[in-house]
């Protein structure tokens, strides 16, 4: 029952925070309450499932949120300019040298992969190819791997992003 209370919440303040600004009620139209609701109740019977698997909670924690928030302002967004005007360079001048590198970045939650998995795959000049749950491995795809990774039999996740951790940072909200 738990999980379909969290699903409802989350749905309903997402639904809140894009609907903003346009009614009576402090920044809601009672119509788009009522329909908010309505619609988070759907939501909640089809996906509560997918949403909070397991009995593990962690991530209805309100801090969570606010770390990954965070992290998709600042690092990430940060990373994703990064990588895009590398991209471009390599385009231009043809430097590249691509390659599939396995990582371990030591992220055991699933949600925490997934995290991880997207914001490698986000990342302009990466894909994630294949993730192993139970070792945590990632098989990344890059446009460029760099001379240190190709001697390596498992990379160092440090070594994927130029300025932030991007693994510890998920390990943070995620775990």
């Amino acid at each position: 029952m738990i999980r379909y209370i969290l699903t409802f919440i989350c749905a309903f303040c997402t639904y809140l925070v894009l609907t903003a600004g346009s009614g009576d009620i402090w920044l809601w139209s009672a119509f788009e309450i009522v329909a908010g609701g309505i619609i988070a109740l759907v939501v909640s019977a089809a996906s509560a499932k997918w949403f909070c698997s397991g009995d593990d909670y962690r991530m209805a924690h309100p801090l969570r949120w606010v770390l990954l928030g965070l992290y998709l302002c600042i690092p990430f967004f940060l990373e994703l300019i990064r990588a895009n005007i590398d991209v471009a360079i390599r385009i231009i001048t043809g430097k590249i040298s691509p390659g599939i590198v396995k990582v371990n970045p030591g992220i055991k939650s699933g949600f925490g992969q997934l995290l991880f998995a997207n914001s490698i795959t986000l990342t302009p000049g990466t894909l994630t190819l294949e993730s192993n749950e139970k070792t945590g491995d990632f098989y990344i795809h890059m446009l460029a791997v760099p001379s240190e990774m190709v001697k390596q039999k498992t990379a160092d996740a440090a070594g994927l992003f130029s300025f932030f951790k991007i693994h510890e940072w998920v390990r943070r909200i995620a775990e």
